[in-house]
C-alpha cells in the first residue's frame, strides 16, 4: 500500500527515533509499504519517520543509479536500529532531495565514507562500511531518524533562498506527484 509522506513542518520529522524490536507489530508489511510508497514517489531511500512512524528504520536503493556498462550494482538494504559508529574520508559535496521537502534541492557536503552498526529484517546485527553515493544516501536516510532535515546542512545563502518555499510547504503550497500528509 502507498503510504502518504510527511511534509516538511510535521512534528515527526523533527524528533528523535526510537529503537524497535523483532515484535514489533506488522513489520514486514510496514517494510513492504515503505517500498511501494519509495519507489511510487521515485525515491532512492525513505526513513519511516517520513510516513510518520518515529522508529529507527529506513529503506535504500540505489540500484537504478548506476548504468549498465559499470561493475557497480547499487545496494537495496533495510536498515533498522541503525547507528553511526564513524564517518571518514573527504567531504563531497552533492546535491541532494528529500521526499519530505518536494521541489527543493541543494548542495550539502558530506564525508565520502560511513560505518553502520545495523540490524537486518530479520534481526542479524551487521556492521558495515559504505563509500560514495551509497554513503550520501545512507546518511541522507539516517539524519531522519535523529530528527535532522538535509536543509539544516545548507550554506546560509541557500536556507535563505529557499525560507519562503519551506513555508509554502508547511501550508500544502506544493505540487508532488505522490500523497503527501501536512502540518
Amino acid at each position: 500500500m502507498i503510504l502518504p509522506i510527511y511534509a516538511y513542518g510535521t512534528k515527526v520529522l523533527k524528533k528523535k527515533s526510537v529503537e524497535i524490536k523483532p515484535s514489533y507489530e506488522r513489520l514486514n508489511e510496514l517494510i513492504s509499504n515503505m517500498w511501494e510508497t519509495m519507489y511510487n514517489a521515485h525515491g532512492v531511500g525513505l526513513a519511516a519517520p517520513q510516513i510518520g512512524e518515529a522508529i529507527r528504520l529506513f529503506i535504500v536503493d540505489t540500484t537504478h543509479l548506476y548504468e549498465e556498462e559499470t561493475d557497480a550494482e547499487g545496494l537495496k538494504r533495510v536498515f533498522i536500529n541503525a547507528q553511526q559508529l564513524d564517518s571518514d574520508g573527504d567531504l563531497w559535496t552533492y546535491e541532494e532531495g528529500c521526499l519530505s521537502i518536494p521541489e527543493v534541492r541543494g548542495d550539502v557536503d558530506r564525508p565520502k565514507t560511513i560505518t553502520l552498526k545495523y540490524m537486518t529484517e530479520d534481526f542479524i546485527e551487521i556492521t558495515e562500511t559504505f563509500t560514495e553515493i551509497e554513503a550520501r544516501v545512507i546518511q541522507h536516510e539516517y539524519d531522519h531518524l535523529e530528527g535532522l532535515l538535509f536543509t539544516e546542512f545548507l550554506k546560509p545563502v541557500k536556507k535563505r533562498r529557499i525560507k519562503r518555499k519551506l513555508e509554502q510547504i508547511k501550508k500544502g503550497i506544493v505540487e508532488a506527484e505522490y500523497p503527501m500528509r501536512f502540518v
